[in-house]
């Protein structure tokens, strides 16, 4: 794993990739556990014998949502910050969904630092770009470009 060891060190990252996540399996229990988690049980994520039978997908599939919320996750096996007090989930500037993750299959995220902007005394606005592979793919499951500020 990557370790910053300061703000000045932060900012020689940009435009630079960062590192890329181990795989995870996105099982149809953790599927199902996002379903009960947001509401949302649309059949093709969790109706397995109605998938295989009715998706043209062949079967179940991850949300999208639970797709992207792997990214602090993902964020945490590839670098630190040290010195910082806090760190914000500050949102997105934009995200697709390219493939879908079927129930059973692995994706890891590689993570490139698109911009470092200094917000103030101690603040940085960080924009990295997010590509969320799906093994044995061509197509990402998800690019999304995730905003975070750190405070020193």
């Amino acid at each position: 794993m990557l370790t910053i060891k300061s703000p000045e060190e932060l900012q020689t990252w940009e435009g630079k990739e960062l590192g890329v996540s181990e795989w995870e399996t996105i099982s149809q229990e953790r599927i199902n556990q996002f379903a009960e988690a947001t509401g949302d049980h649309q059949w093709i994520h969790v109706d397995v014998e109605r998938a295989n039978k009715e998706s043209p997908m062949g079967g179940p599939i991850a949300h999208g949502y639970l797709t992207l919320s792997l990214i602090p996750m993902f964020k945490d096996q590839i670098y630190a910050i040290e010195g910082v007090k806090a760190g914000i989930n500050y949102g997105l500037n934009g995200c697709r969904f390219l493939a879908p993750v079927p129930a059973g299959a692995r994706v890891r995220a590689r993570f490139v630092m698109k911009s470092v902007t200094q917000k103030g005394e101690g603040r940085y606005l960080l924009c990295n770009e997010v590509t969320i592979e799906l093994e044995g793919s061509d197509k990402p499951a998800c690019v999304a470009e995730s905003l975070g500020m750190v405070l020193f």
